[in-house]
């Protein structure tokens, strides 16, 4: 994933809502959502190059996502960033353990988030530091968590604004995630973008050619035990080329 909006609040009816868009290169094969073959207890997208996912659930209600880090740090690539997502599944290691676990030189960069219903830790192999988060709305996208990019703030601000207004579906959060209006001039992400690269980039819902936001994902947990999930697939051009939907019960999330 690229940009990564969510409410953690455990206490509550809506223990956790997330909203999502994954940008990659259009080139690159992937799968639609859905629960694998090999792997029959999780429901995931599945990139076809790697072999690995972005976001995932298992039927136990154990989620993680991952987004890569925008740095200048050569790349390593012993290990698929989007295995972390299909280890957490199956896991048995709580979320913090899990990903205090992993050893960050075998990936390029990432930050990673991971819930079993009982804590939501966050983890990039940047600063190498794992944190459960508290109650709260953050943010992630390609560098630390709620660093103050303006899609990020943008996006997360509407989440904000669409759980105080009333309950979430999966409707408003999947529309949350199609803003295309780049950040103004002042507020571009990395200098070290050609300006007209950086200024395709900023937009939460991102359309170029080669490149671009190829799902939305929108997830809510409920305290009763559902978990709600959809997938909202696009073309090269921005338009909407499929969409998958899940609801089933996961004890993790039973309160």
């Amino acid at each position: 994933m690229c940009l990564i909006v969510f409410r953690w609040q455990p206490a509550s009816e809506f223990p956790l809502v997330l909203s999502a868009n994954r940008d990659e290169f259009h080139a690159r094969p992937a799968e639609a959502m859905g629960w694998w073959k090999d792997q029959p207890a999780l429901l995931a997208g599945r990139d076809l190059q790697a072999g690995g996912t972005w976001l995932g659930v298992s039927r136990e209600g154990r989620i993680a996502t991952v987004t890569n880090f925008r740095d200048n740090v050569p790349a390593v690539r012993e290990q698929s960033r989007g295995d972390i997502v299909t280890g957490f599944a199956s896991a048995s290691l709580s979320p913090a353990e899990y990903l205090s676990s992993l050893d960050g030189d075998r990936y390029a960069g990432f930050s990673a988030l991971a819930s079993d219903g009982r804590e939501l830790a966050y983890h990039s192999n940047r600063s190498r530091a794992t944190r459960k988060l508290p109650p709260g709305l953050y943010g992630l996208s390609n560098a630390a968590l709620d660093t103050p990019w303006s899609k990020l703030v943008r996006s997360r601000a509407r989440l904000d604004e669409l759980l105080l207004a009333g309950q979430p579906t999966l409707d408003s959060l999947l529309e949350l995630m199609t803003d295309r209006s780049p950040a103004s001039d002042d507020e571009l992400a990395d200098p070290d973008l050609p300006f007209e690269i950086d200024r395709a980039l900023s937009p939460p819902f991102i359309v170029m050619p080669d490149y671009g936001t190829r799902c939305s994902t929108a997830l809510i947990c409920r305290s009763d035990g559902h978990i709600e999930i959809a997938e909202r697939r696009f073309d090269a051009e921005g338009e909407v080329t499929g969409e998958s939907r899940f609801v089933f019960v996961a004890p993790a999330w039973l309160s």
